[in-house]
């Protein structure tokens, strides 16, 4: 009924409609139809495509003895890298990394799948009952040595994976420059 008197309304009192109610109500609404020969005058047709997935994806730039360069941004010393953030983590090496230090990770929502660890210049272990912890909340760990630890990550983040890295500077010489950097 409701949609006799919109119809009504906007067709006239006395318009015969030629499709159906339903049709109409789903009809985009616009100033101007768009006709061939629209294309024909600019001789072109353009197609844009959007993206699905976040544009702010995060990604390690490069690294050094002070930090990291993560999306163009420094960040000096360890830092928890996190889909949208990233932000400093309170740790000296590996052998201050606590179950406290990983909460960080199993708060966020969407959950995180997989945690990368960087350990510095070499693969070190970590304690136990830190990865128990975090495999019984259903997240994956990866512990390597820092230069790998963040090609890994930029990999899982390139692939779509919900990705969290905790890194911690490679203590000596060791440093990747970006690709920008090397070209100059």
């Amino acid at each position: 009924m409701v949609a006799a008197f919109v119809l009504r309304g906007l067709c006239g009192a006395r318009a015969v409609l030629r499709c159906s109610p339903a049709e109409l109500l789903r009809a985009p609404r616009r100033g101007h139809r768009l006709t061939p020969a629209d294309d024909e005058l600019y001789e072109r047709t353009r197609i844009s495509l959007l993206q699905r997935e976040s544009p702010q994806i995060m990604y390690i730039d490069s690294y050094s003895s002070r930090g990291f360069m993560v999306n163009g941004n420094r960040v000096l010393g360890p830092c928890a890298l996190l889909p949208q953030s990233v932000v400093q983590w309170n740790v000296g090496s590996h052998r201050d990394i606590t179950e406290e230090s990983f909460s960080l990770f199993w708060l966020l929502e969407p959950r995180i799948e997989i945690v990368v660890v960087g350990t510095g210049d070499r693969t070190e272990r970590l304690q136990p009952q830190v990865l128990q912890a975090l495999r019984q909340r259903g997240i994956a760990v990866e512990v390597q040595d820092t230069p790998n630890a963040c090609a890994t990550f930029n990999f899982l983040c390139h692939e779509g994976r919900v990705t969290g890295a905790a890194l911690i500077p490679p203590p000596r010489g060791t440093a990747l420059t970006s690709l920008e950097r090397a070209a100059e």
